[in-house]
């Protein structure tokens, strides 16, 4: 057992706390792309800042203004009521009633034989409402009843006294800091800003590593590179795309050589075998040569095999391929040596795939399975960028263990099923190597039809 192993059977022999299900919950919600998580890594703490911020503004600025304000207001009421009690008048109250209006920017009006209205409901949250409630209630200590709701710029303050009751109107922004969603929309404002550049400077930092997992991913499937890349954006970025275009480079160059090499020695080794041939139909007899140019036919197929499969189709530039005109070639493939093949498409039969590998492709597994089986189904699927094709037999099948290793260059399951004259052991390597440099792959297992069934998925 591996340490990776034992650590991952030890973390799930204990049931998960509430902080691990808590990282679980929160690593299924969190943007899993660079852009959405730098977006977040900006936005959040920004947005803690601003609420720290506001909560102490309004907790310390918001409400000290506020309450210092409906003080001053409560004096002045305290000062017109010390008035009135200390200065009775019998003809009216028009001289404090001016004084009011023109020294304490105040409306009043004093009623006699009048009561109180009945109480109104507390709103939910004012802090105007229970700030000036509880300085009247300090400083001047009669029975009052005051009206904040509304958007009124009025507040009304109505005071009991002895036998009248004293009504005030006072601007709310003589007793309310009502000037603080000017703060709040400066900072809502300048963040909103801050948050669109740093957008806009994300996004041009974002495209060039796009650029170059898409160069990479082109790369892998074996297709040519965009035109239109080149190395942008950050220094880290420009590194990292000028060493991918110097490895690909390399092993564009490497795969040349290797080519070149291989197509050298073919042409070697086809000149050897040729004046072997030639040789043998020099001595003229057939009963000892017959042997001979078997060996020589043998030596020339595996030779093909080899070089086909260390070559590759690399070379080959993606194009479309028909499936409606390659699988009926299939069919009569199959009918040729006696076979039954039945195949179907789901979805458009045009793909996009190099066109000459990938029907020697899927012509190698249709091939072994119409040497291994009677009755074969091909069905080819196109769904959400990506081709499947899946080829199902009733022949004897390959066992779990060896469906690995099948896929090796030269590799025989028996002598039984693989003595005949085109069998080198390459067809499956070659057919994987093929998938692979499509960016895809191909997996063997049990068919439903009791046989093998292969699975080729590739980009498309």
């Amino acid at each position: 057992m591996t340490t990776i192993d034992s650590i991952r059977r030890e973390y799930d022999r204990y049931p998960p706390t509430g902080y691990r299900r808590f990282t679980r919950w929160l690593s299924r919600r969190v943007p899993t792309g660079l852009y959405g998580r730098t977006l977040l890594i900006i936005i959040l703490p920004m947005v803690i800042l601003q609420s720290v911020i506001a909560f102490v503004f309004m907790e310390r600025h918001w409400q000290t203004v506020t309450q210092r304000l409906s003080t001053a207001v409560t004096r002045d009421i305290a000062a017109i009521i010390d008035v009135i009690d200390t200065y009775p008048q019998d003809t009216g109250y028009e001289e404090i009633t001016r004084m009011a209006r023109e020294r304490l920017a105040l409306n009043i009006a004093i009623e006699p034989e009048s009561a109180l209205p009945p109480p109104r409901t507390k709103p939910f949250f004012s802090i105007l409402d229970s700030i000036l409630s509880e300085e009247i209630t300090k400083q001047i200590r009669r029975p009052f009843w005051i009206d904040t709701i509304g958007d009124s710029n009025l507040v009304e303050i109505r005071i009991l006294l002895d036998d009248k009751v004293l009504r005030v109107f006072a601007r709310r922004s003589q007793a309310y800091a009502s000037n603080t969603h000017i703060f709040l929309l400066w900072m809502v404002g300048t963040s909103l800003v801050l948050l669109t550049i740093a957008i806009l400077f994300l996004r041009g930092q974002i495209r060039p590593i796009l650029s170059l997992a898409d160069a990479a991913e082109s790369f892998g499937k074996g297709q040519k590179m965009p035109e239109e890349f080149k190395p942008r954006g950050a220094d880290e970025i420009r590194r990292a795309g000028l060493a991918f275009i110097r490895m690909r480079e390399r092993i564009e160059k490497q795969i040349e050589q290797r080519t070149a090499m291989l197509t050298g020695v073919s042409h070697d080794l086809r000149t050897i075998l040729t004046r072997f041939r030639l040789q043998l139909a020099l001595v003229g007899n057939e009963a000892e040569t017959g042997t001979l140019n078997d060996d020589i036919d043998d030596m020339q197929s595996m030779l093909e095999g080899y070089l086909s499969f260390a070559r590759g189709e690399a070379q080959e530039d993606v194009g479309e391929l028909d499936l409606e005109a390659l699988f009926p070639k299939l069919e009569d493939h199959a009918a040729l040596h006696g076979r039954q093949m039945t195949c179907g498409i789901i979805g458009p039969p045009m793909v996009k795939v190099r066109p000459n590998a990938f029907s020697r492709l899927v012509m190698n597994l249709t091939s072994n399975a119409c040497r291994h089986a009677q009755n074969i189904g091909v069905l080819a699927t196109v769904r959400t960028g990506w081709l499947t094709i899946v080829i199902d037999d009733d022949g004897p099948g390959i066992p779990a263990t060896l469906r690995e290793d099948v896929f090796k260059p030269f590799f025989r399951l028996d002598e039984a099923r693989n003595q005949d004259e085109s069998g080198t052991g390459l067809g499956l390597a070659i057919a994987r190597d093929i998938a692979r440099s499509h960016g895809g792959d191909i997996t063997l297992s049990e068919s439903p039809m009791g046989g093998l069934q292969a699975v080729i998925r590739v980009p498309a």
